[in-house]
C-alpha cells in the first residue's frame, strides 16, 4: 500500500509523466486523505469543472479516501517545523502523516519532501 499525494494523482488524470508508476500504485493498493483529494478536485473545479463532472471524479476515484481525523491533524502539525523550510503545505503534512500512521511510503511529485522524509520518518518515492 501507498499514499498518494495530490500530485499523484493529478498525474494520472490528467497524463502527465509518471501516470503509468501511478497507476501501478493504485492497482497494488493505495491511499489518500481527504485534504489531499479536496486538493485535486480544486484544480478540477478551478480549471472550469462542473460539479457533476468533480462529483463522478470523486464517484469513479480508484483509491482509499482516508478522513483527516484528530490524529492525523496532530501528526501534521508535529511535522510543521521539520517541514517549514521546504514549504510543504498543510495538504502535504497531512498526507506525509497518513504515511508515517500506516507505515507506507508516500509518492509524490514534489521534490521537496525528498529533503524532510527522514526527518518525519516517512518514506517518501518520487512520481518522476
Amino acid at each position: 500500500m501507498t499514499v498518494l499525494d495530490a500530485s499523484a494523482l493529478l498525474a494520472l488524470t490528467l497524463a502527465e509523466p509518471g501516470e503509468e508508476r501511478v497507476m501501478a500504485v493504485i492497482l497494488a493498493g493505495a491511499r489518500m486523505t481527504t485534504a489531499n483529494f479536496a486538493e485535486v478536485a480544486t484544480r478540477y473545479v478551478r480549471a472550469g469543472a462542473s460539479e457533476a463532472q468533480v462529483r463522478a471524479l470523486h464517484d469513479g476515484l480508484p483509491v482509499v479516501l482516508v478522513p483527516v481525523d484528530a490524529d492525523l491533524a496532530l501528526r501534521a502539525a508535529l511535522m510543521s517545523g521539520a517541514t517549514r523550510a521546504a514549504g510543504l503545505s498543510l495538504g502535504d503534512r497531512l498526507c506525509l502523516a497518513l504515511a508515517q500512521r500506516e507505515q507506507v511510503p508516500a509518492l509524490t511529485a514534489d521534490r521537496a519532501w525528498a529533503g524532510v522524509a527522514e526527518h518525519v520518518g516517512v518514506r517518501v518515492e518520487l512520481l518522476r
